[in-house]
């Protein structure tokens, strides 16, 4: 028995390219981020998922929301960035920790933060206990990008620090098909369609 894993990232927000919002609270979808998750729930429902979980950050919760009522999961959370959530790009492009972050993913931590391995690893638990609690079933789990990257990674086997390589955009869905051995890619990165 196997599972339809849809991840959603979150629809765009205000601060996007500005600030890494991290688990900051208080950011909330834009006008065209609204836009954006009410054409992907209209799509997202066609499909009738089983059940939609959330990440407990407003945005993702906004985006849920447009497809379905949604179950807040804490392992759906974006990274948590330590001192660096809520900064600006500007303040830490110079910075050696985030040079290093963004180059060696498997082995780099923001301070104060969690690694991108323990995002891995509480993203693929969670995802293989919501496929036993929906067998044979389509579910959604709206999350973040990098969230949804290490979730790519360890489907496809491939190395942390190759998380750059394929894009998770904004609003877009990526679907694994999940069962208690393993897991696999069906799509990646799909954009809704208007």
């Amino acid at each position: 028995m196997a599972t339809t894993l849809i991840f959603v990232r979150h629809a765009v927000h205000g601060l996007v390219d500005s600030v890494l919002c991290g688990r900051e609270p208080g950011v909330h979808l834009s006008d065209a981020g609204r836009q954006q998750a009410q054409l992907l729930g209209h799509q997202l429902r066609l499909l009738r998922p089983a059940a939609v979980y959330t990440s407990p950050l407003e945005r993702a919760q906004e985006t849920a929301n447009c497809i379905g009522p949604a179950t807040i999961e804490e392992a759906l959370n974006e990274i948590d960035f330590g001192t660096w959530n809520g900064c600006e790009f500007a303040a830490l492009r110079n910075d050696a920790d985030w040079q290093r972050w963004n180059t060696e993913r498997g082995t780099a931590r923001p301070p104060g933060g969690e690694s991108m391995r323990e995002t891995q690893l509480r993203t693929m638990r969670w995802a293989l206990k919501a496929s036993e609690c929906h067998p044979d079933a389509t579910i959604v789990a709206v999350s973040h990008c990098d969230v949804i990257r290490a979730m790519v990674c360890a489907v496809l086997g491939l190395a942390l620090d190759h998380y750059a390589r394929f894009e998770v955009s904004r609003a877009s869905r990526s679907t694994l098909i999940v069962w208690r051995c393993g897991a696999s890619v069906w799509c990646l990165n799909e954009a809704i369609v208007a």
